[in-house]
């Protein structure tokens, strides 16, 4: 199979649609689903250095574009080992704080081998953050602070997530995120 920018972005999508709205693991993420308000930023070739260059080449657009809500930097054939991710992500962090993006974009993580501190590679809750590819999520922490003001019980959202998975099954998490890679 020849994965293009395109079919990356229609299975990327259909992840949403099925796992991130379709399981309310983000009671917000609909909205901007219907708003066409996500960017989708395809990286065919990365390395940490370019990574991290597109990471904030995107940072200065959403500054620019007022009306994209989010943005995915997708990875599909790079940053495949969780801990390098990590890295990733973790120097992402450092950097929006240097460039001085503290408080204004927030990164959320989504990796295909996600796997939360104390848990089992096998465990049902770590498909909450397992997305079909490597991706840095950004987003506006003032959307979010704003979502967040009109939402019963914010704070519960990753627990009532979770237990959602754990109810579901390690099965049913696999296949739906499986059927997401299906596009081609």
């Amino acid at each position: 199979m020849n994965l293009t920018p395109s079919i990356i972005i229609a299975q990327t999508t259909q992840w949403i649609n099925s796992v991130v709205i379709g399981c309310n693991f983000c009671p917000f993420a609909a909205k901007a689903m219907l708003r066409k308000s996500i960017r989708y930023v395809v990286l065919p070739e990365a390395t940490m250095e370019s990574a991290l260059a597109a990471f904030v080449e995107e940072l200065r657009y959403l500054d620019r574009m007022e009306d994209i809500e989010t943005t995915l930097i997708i990875f599909p054939w790079h940053f495949a080992d969780f801990e390098a991710y990590l890295d990733l992500v973790e120097l992402a962090e450092d950097l929006s704080a240097e460039q001085g993006y503290e408080g204004v974009y927030q990164i959320a993580s989504f990796h295909p081998e996600y796997r939360f501190a104390g848990t089992k590679d096998d465990d049902p809750t770590n498909y909450t953050n397992r997305s079909p590819y490597p991706m840095l999520h950004l987003l506006r922490e003032d959307s979010i602070t704003r979502a967040l003001e009109h939402y019963p019980d914010p704070e519960g959202i990753p627990e009532r997530n979770m237990a959602f998975a754990e109810q579901k099954g390690l099965k049913f998490m696999q296949l739906l995120r499986a059927a997401c890679l299906e596009i081609v």
